[in-house]
């Protein structure tokens, strides 16, 4: 058997490229995997590998000009440039920025690059809504960052890309035009419904309808949704080859869309997206499409229309309803991984795990049921059904959160499902693993701190601003955003806005909300503690500290915690974090349930699993804070 080696670098590794024929590769994985069972019978060594996982990008290619209309968008003076944003009210009553995050991804990829990290995962989300302008922008730079520094890009589906199965018109009322005004670009004069005295003539372009999967995939194809020769091997959830049986024919014949499809009903299909790769040896990619359209009504035929079908933005809950063919295909996958000793990371868009730190039943009771997109909790058995499928590792997003879950099924499989945060809001970062053995893995969250140029949109929104201010609207959007340092900071101005703007006057009671933001620490501990200098004392605090922030304060605390976990700590300070501490134990001896609820809801956001660096011993079953001396 001739073989010829080479050695290359790839992956920030040196990997031994085998190019023996691929009737050979058999034979020749047989023999070495006898040659290791005959070793020393100590854990194969596993050469180290980093994935840097981007989640819930948004991208929006606020550069781009349209192909088929004449409008370049609005002119930075200071540049030059033409530049079609959404307005700054937009962002602030949207749980993700529409703007400056395109600043924060070419930021996360630049430090990608620095890092020599050459595999990069994309759970979900990376464009928003699918609009062709902005997917074929992305498309161009991620090739851009392949081509000139040798990284693999692997994409899933999220529910923004795409929105619905098959492409459909749309539109946005609030870009952002000329004098501070709202600018509309749709895709088709159907989508205007009225017209208003002074409004910009609006924008039509085929360039923001939503894409389907057809033109998603077609345009995002090498990045892991279509084989590529590179890779060592790659499957779908419906192909029928073995790994030994492997050709890149087969492969291609199996990742035609016609060929990944499941039945919704009697009538209808929808594509599926997954797929497995190899894209170096001993590493298997498991992407999964949880995207899941349930139809609103029961369909006599086939249908296209979007109106037809929910959303996919509950996810697994509804994997468990129309995609469970998923979980014995996820069975099968990890089953050979193991007889093949291979390392198997799964990744989706949406989280296997609760994200609320177990505190989602006290909120279902403070909240209610249809409040704090309590609906997108996991049930407790898609955590079970997926770590006795074999998923051990599982990167998410969706929830534009920070955070780690855990959990073992009866039969003792634990599953860890790690939330990704987004670039679009606070905290922005990414994730990298690194695979130090096939049982030990070290996770680190990079947050973004600084993006060049994040604040070059900012005389855009000076502009808006005066003009909401000339035309009397009201609940105008807070100036001091345009203050901002550094683009963590603006983060957090975006999600104090929409803490204010949308989360309290849509989520909360108002009676509870206008009992508490407005006292300060102190006045909330005196409704509570008659003895409260005895209090102060044996707790080792200062009454006045109490005095130096309100229950509005606390409220967007909590949302910092939510959003960022432990990255959060260094915002809030630990002063602050001890004196919500002292809070909660009196408020959980209140007479009003409400405030109960509130200590032990807020508690539970302080303390959750390790979510900022940490290691996971799936063998030992544990997992901790990564240690200064390194690991443990």
């Amino acid at each position: 058997m001739e073989k010829e080696l080479c050695l290359s670098e790839r992956n920030g590794q040196k990997i031994i490229q085998s190019r023996i024929s691929r009737q050979y590769r058999f034979l020749y994985v047989a023999l070495l995997f006898l040659m290791l069972s005959c070793s020393t019978g100590k854990e194969e060594e596993f050469e180290e590998v980093k994935i840097a996982f981007i989640a819930d990008a948004h991208f929006q290619d606020i550069y781009a000009q349209f192909e088929d209309v004449d409008y370049k968008g609005i002119k930075n003076p200071k540049t030059g440039d033409f530049v079609n944003i959404r307005t700054m009210n937009a962002q602030l009553q949207s749980t993700r920025i529409f703007n400056e995050n395109y600043f924060a991804f070419i930021e996360a990829l630049d430090d990608i690059v620095k890092r020599g990290i050459k595999l990069v995962a994309l759970p979900g989300d990376f464009s928003d809504d699918g609009q062709p302008v902005h997917v074929k922008g992305l498309r161009r730079i991620l090739q851009r960052y392949t081509d000139e520094h040798d990284i693999l890009f692997f994409a899933t589906t999220g529910n923004h890309d795409p929105v619905k199965p098959f492409a459909h018109d749309a539109g946005k009322t609030d870009f952002l035009g000329i004098g501070g005004k709202e600018q509309i670009i749709t895709s088709s004069i159907e989508n205007i419904k009225d017209t208003v005295a002074g409004r910009l003539t609006p924008i039509i372009t085929s360039e923001i309808q939503k894409w389907g999967y057809q033109d998603i995939l077609n345009e995002m194809a090498a990045f892991g949704f279509y084989p590529q020769k590179d890779y060592v091997y790659w499957e779908t959830a419906f192909s029928d080859y073995s790994y030994q049986g492997y050709t890149f024919n087969k492969a291609e014949q199996a990742s035609l869309l016609e060929n990944r499809t499941y039945a919704i009903d009697a009538f209808n299909k929808h594509p599926d997206a997954s797929y497995l790769v190899e894209p170096i040896e001993g590493l298997w990619l498991l992407a999964l499409d949880a995207n899941v359209y349930i139809p609103k009504n029961k369909l006599s035929g086939v249908s296209e229309n979007v109106n037809d079908f929910q959303s996919a933005s509950t996810g697994y809950n509804n994997v468990l309803l129309q995609k469970r063919h998923l979980i014995e295909w996820v069975k099968k996958v990890s089953e050979k991984a193991e007889k093949m000793n291979k390392v198997l990371i799964a990744f989706s868009h949406y989280p296997m795990v609760d994200f609320n730190d177990n505190a989602s039943d006290e909120m279902k009771h403070f909240f209610g049921e249809s409040k704090m997109q309590l609906h997108r909790v996991p049930k407790e058995e898609v955590a079970e059904l997926f770590a006795d499928a074999g998923i051990e590792i599982h990167f998410g997003g969706h929830m534009h959160i920070n955070d780690t879950g855990v959990r073992t099924s009866t039969k003792g499989n634990t599953l860890y499902n790690i939330q990704t945060p987004s670039l679009a809001a606070y905290a922005p970062g990414y994730k990298i693993l690194t695979i130090h053995s096939k049982t030990k893995f070290e996770v680190e969250t990079v947050v973004i701190e600084k993006a060049e140029k994040f604040n070059s949109l900012f005389s855009f929104y000076e502009e808006e601003y005066n003009y909401l201010q000339n035309t009397q609207t009201t609940e105008i959007w807070n100036k001091d955003i345009l203050t901002a340092e550094n683009y963590r900071d603006f983060t957090q101005w975006h999600l104090k806005e929409l803490v204010r703007l949308r989360f309290l006057p849509n989520d909360w009671s108002q009676k509870f909300v206008e009992s508490f933001i407005y006292k300060t620490g102190e006045e909330l501990l005196m409704a509570q503690n008659d003895d409260l200098d005895n209090s102060f004392n044996s707790a080792n605090l200062s009454r006045g500290d109490f005095k130096t922030w309100t229950g509005f304060d606390m409220i967007y605390d909590f949302y910092r915690l939510r959003s960022a976990d432990e990255l959060a700590f260094a915002d809030i300070g630990k002063a602050r974090l001890k004196q919500y501490e002292f809070l909660c134990s009196q408020l959980k001896q209140s007479d009003d349930s409400a405030y109960r609820l509130w200590s032990y809801i807020f508690e539970k956001s302080s303390n959750g699993k390790p979510s900022d660096h940490f290691i996971i011993d799936v063998k030992a079953g544990t997992i901790e804070k990564k240690r200064l001396n390194g690991l443990e």
